[in-house]
Parts: structure tokens; sequence; C-alpha cells
């Protein structure tokens, strides 16, 4: 949720019965301070943070959390075994994202309260291993015992539940809510997105750290250089610095790096998160009360 996640989207989430992060992946140690604290002003809700372990300022970044007594944080892309026991002993809850069962046990082993599980679906930074969230999630369950939130590919009522029944406790949303209104995303990328169809995004940069992108001339040379077989330095000085706050947050459609996931081809329109979380929950349950009326179901169970 780079560049889409601040206090404005954070809280709203928040106060509509989610649990509202703030993405830290884009922050200076002093804008995530803001955010924090426009966020308590905000809501009187539970919220959180999801910060990248592999942050250059992670210890200002940690700092900050523990000054501004945060309850609540999501830890990834890196290992969580250094930081999880220092936010603990704060009283903070700690979450760590995953793409493997393998990666979950080691979580587990390193003492977080519960896990992310995201499928290769999701947008942005992706896992290695390219397991999709309907193998990933029962596959993670079967080595944890842990609270186990699904993520990847998850944009209806009726994906929340497909997750629930596969083992999942709860789910991660992010692509629904970057397009929502109260993201700080552009709106050259918001409309953009809403127009995407299936197929118009694919996991890129493979030979650096591989990452979901939707299809523009910033891609497409990504592509070519990749299919001359491009070093991973060469690949490095193409990507330059900056490409996602360029496309996500400025709206630069042509040399913007877009990261949104799969479901970008399910999302419509660009509604505020009220009505998202509500349409969200009327599905779940519509789907639910439809599987409990299924009697092929009621036969399986009995």
């Amino acid at each position: 949720m780079v560049w889409c996640s601040g206090w404005r989207l954070a809280s709203a989430v928040s106060n509509n019965g989610g649990l509202g992060l703030i993405g830290v992946g884009s922050m200076h140690p002093e804008v995530l301070q803001e955010h924090i604290r426009k966020t308590k002003i905000a809501t009187n809700k539970p919220f959180g943070v999801n910060i990248p372990l592999l942050y250059p300022n992670i210890e200002q970044l940690i700092e900050i959390i523990l000054h501004e007594e945060v309850k609540i944080v999501f830890t990834s892309a890196g290992s969580p075994k250094k930081w999880t026991s220092i936010l603990q002993q704060h009283g903070i809850v700690v979450t760590h994202v995953v793409s493997s069962a393998e990666f979950a046990a080691k979580s587990e082993a390193a003492g977080v309260d519960a896990i992310v599980a995201e499928g290769f679906e999701a947008g942005g930074h992706n896992g290695r291993e390219e397991t999709t969230t309907l193998a990933l999630i029962p596959s993670v369950r079967k080595v944890s015992s842990l609270p186990l939130i699904a993520a990847g590919g998850i944009a209806t009522g009726k994906a929340m539940l497909a997750t629930m029944i596969l083992g999942a406790d709860g789910v991660q949303i992010g692509s629904r809510f970057a397009i929502s209104e109260e993201s700080s995303a552009h709106a050259n990328f918001k409309n953009y997105v809403i127009k995407a169809k299936e197929g118009d995004t694919l996991l890129s940069l493979k030979g650096l750290t591989p990452v979901r992108l939707l299809r523009n001339k910033f891609f497409e040379s990504i592509q070519q250089a990749e299919k001359s077989g491009a070093s991973a330095e060469s690949l490095i000085h193409l990507l330059g610095k900056g490409r996602a706050k360029k496309g996500i947050f400025e709206g630069d459609l042509d040399e913007g790096e877009l990261e949104i996931g799969q479901v970008s081809s399910l999302i419509g329109q660009i509604l505020p998160v009220s009505e998202i979380i509500k349409e969200l929950l009327d599905e779940y349950e519509k789907g639910r009360t439809e599987i409990q009326n299924n009697s092929l179901y009621q036969f399986n169970n009995e």
C-alpha cells in the first residue's frame, strides 16, 4: 500500500469496522510520526502500521512507533526475528507477512503473534515462490497454529469467505482500498486501475525483487530488458529511484511503477471506504448463507 495508505485511509478503515494500517514503506520517520498522530485524531478505533523490515531507517521508524505507542505492527520484507521481541516488550501485537509455509513456520518460531499469508496475486512486491493464495492458505495452516490472515487476490466478500473455508481467520485487502476515495494515490492511477482488464498485471523484475505491475511504458522497458538478459545492475539502473512515487502518488502513467494486484480487473469504480466495507460484508454474509443452504454442503457435513 505504498503511497496509498496514509492517515486518511487508515482511519477510514478503522472507523468502518476494519483494522486500518498506515503503509510505512514510502515514509520518512518524520512523515510516519505525522501520520500516526493524525490517525489518532481521526479515529478512536484500533489501527496499526505496516513496516518493511529492510527499510534503511528501520531503527528510527521503530523508535517512533514505540514513542507514539502504536499497538499493532505488521512487519514485512525481512526476518521478524530481531524486532518482534522488542516490539512485544512494549505491549505491541506483531503480525508478519509471508509468502510461503516455510517462512510462516520460521515466523512462528520467531515469536510473532499472527501471520499474513500473501499469495502472488497480490500487488506490489511478491514472493519468489509464486504460490497462489488458494494453495498458500491451507499450506500455512498445516504448519502454524497462529491466527492466520489471508492476503492476495481478495477484493470481494465471496473471496473472503473462500479463504475462511481454507483455514484463514481473517483477510488483508490492499488493492480494493488503494482505489478508494480516501486513498492518497493520484487520480490518474486510480482511473487507470479501474480500466484494467484481466491479464493487465504481471509479475516483473524477477531478477531483483519480484513486483506485480500494471502494463505501461516503464513496464514494457523492464520486460524488454529482462528478455535481453539484462544484469541485476542494469535493472537497478533502469528502475532508478522513486518509480512507485512517480506512478502511484504523482500519476505519471508512462514512466511510473504502477503496483496493483490481479484483482484490479474486478475494481470498476472509485468508492468511499464505507461503501467498500459494506459491499464486502454483505456479499460475505450472502455467500455464507448460500453455502449453509446448499444441500450438497449439508450432505458432506452430516
